[in-house]
């Protein structure tokens, strides 16, 4: 019998690769004969690059411009001539040196790490856009990959969502061509009550006339960089750095899970498995919106083989999770009430778990 064990990270305490060898351990302590194959794995977000390197890809570190602009070092993976360069390595809320900056944050990072992968060859690029710090449009991503900005004077403008509104012009003679996909679960537009500012620019610490002023400042970027495609799905993704992708680049989107599963080799690894294992730190409706162990259970499912999921916390209903394709939802508030020491322990009490898992499902 083989176990596919595929998990996302328990954000917090565990990363992806963590969860799996906990799991693995588990089910090893009950049912040594039983084969067990881990594959990490990530929708997009944080941990992407973590979950590629896990399935054989090359780490790279290069130097990159944080939120504020500060230097640091980001890494992306790299296998033949594809690199996943996850947004939040450079542009990441994390990244962020103290207070949120929720007017001049920038997205430049992801494209300093871009451009390195494109300079060392690669020509597909696999981006995951979430968890980013910024709300300018994209825009300093494309200015790291050579394009400019230029107010009504000729000058570039200072990187941030704010300044957009005073874009004039966009010269795009210098700009690098890129072969990017996006990887992405977010299908906001980009700017109204439902787009990058009004939902995620909260999250960024920006107050109520922040949010207006950035809301306003997208609309004139989507004016003169592509106003149609300002409304697609997911251009909001990222304070819409999905929409300058798109606009500017010829960016396509898919579902992150889609997308990474297939980088990944789920398919291959699912191969003679009699069960799948997945999960992520807390089992709620996000998770039915496309995260990745609904990704996962969708397609252990299509291979007809069961899924069931582990967590540190479940919110789901059992009609919920069935919907979902989760057989069954096993939490480590199953074991320990306490959040702050499920948290702490979250790796010995996994183990434990999964061994309920393994009782349950692989027989005594």
């Amino acid at each position: 019998m083989k176990v596919l064990v595929a998990p996302d990270k328990f954000k917090g305490s565990l990363t992806a690769a963590e969860v799996a060898s906990a799991v693995a351990a588990g089910l090893a302590d009950g049912h040594p004969s039983v084969t067990v194959e881990t594959l990490p794995v990530a929708d997009g977000g944080d941990g992407t690059v973590d979950a590629a390197v896990a399935a054989g890809y090359e780490r790279v570190r290069v130097p990159a411009r944080g939120p504020t602009g500060a230097p640091l070092t980001a890494s992306y993976a790299v296998r033949g001539d594809t690199a996943v360069v996850e947004l939040a390595e450079a542009s990441g809320l994390h990244r962020l040196p103290g207070a949120p900056a929720p007017l001049t944050a920038t997205s430049a990072g992801t494209g300093d790490v871009i451009a390195a992968a494109v300079a060392a060859g690669c020509r597909r690029i696999v981006l995951g856009v979430g968890g980013s710090a910024c709300t300018d449009g994209g825009a300093g991503l494309l200015t790291a990959l050579g394009a400019r900005l230029l107010d009504d004077a000729g000058r570039e403008l200072p990187l941030g969502g704010a300044a957009l509104a005073r874009l004039s012009s966009l010269d795009l003679s210098g700009l690098s061509e890129v072969d990017i996909e996006l990887a992405s679960d977010v299908d906001n537009p980009l700017y109204g009550p439902s787009g990058a500012a009004f939902v995620y620019g909260p999250q960024k610490g920006a107050s109520p006339a922040d949010v207006e002023a950035l809301d306003s400042a997208l609309r004139h970027w989507a004016s003169i960089a592509g106003p149609e495609f300002a409304s697609r799905p997911g251009a909001g993704a990222a304070g819409g750095v999905g929409f300058a992708a798109m606009a500017v680049l010829g960016a396509r989107m898919r579902p992150g899970i889609s997308l990474l599963l297939d980088l990944l080799g789920f398919e291959s690894a699912l191969a003679g498995a009699s069960l799948v294992i997945t999960g992520e730190g807390s089992l709620d409706h996000q998770t039915l919106s496309g995260k990745a162990p609904a990704g996962v259970a969708r397609a252990a499912a299509a291979a007809g083989i069961p899924c069931v999921a582990v967590s540190g916390r479940c919110k789901l209903s059992a009609s919920e999770l069935a919907g979902a394709g989760i057989a069954a939802a096993y939490a480590l508030t199953d074991l320990e009430p306490d959040p702050a020491r499920c948290m702490a322990e979250a790796g010995p009490l996994l183990r434990r778990l999964a061994r309920r898992v393994g009782a349950d499902h692989l027989g005594r």
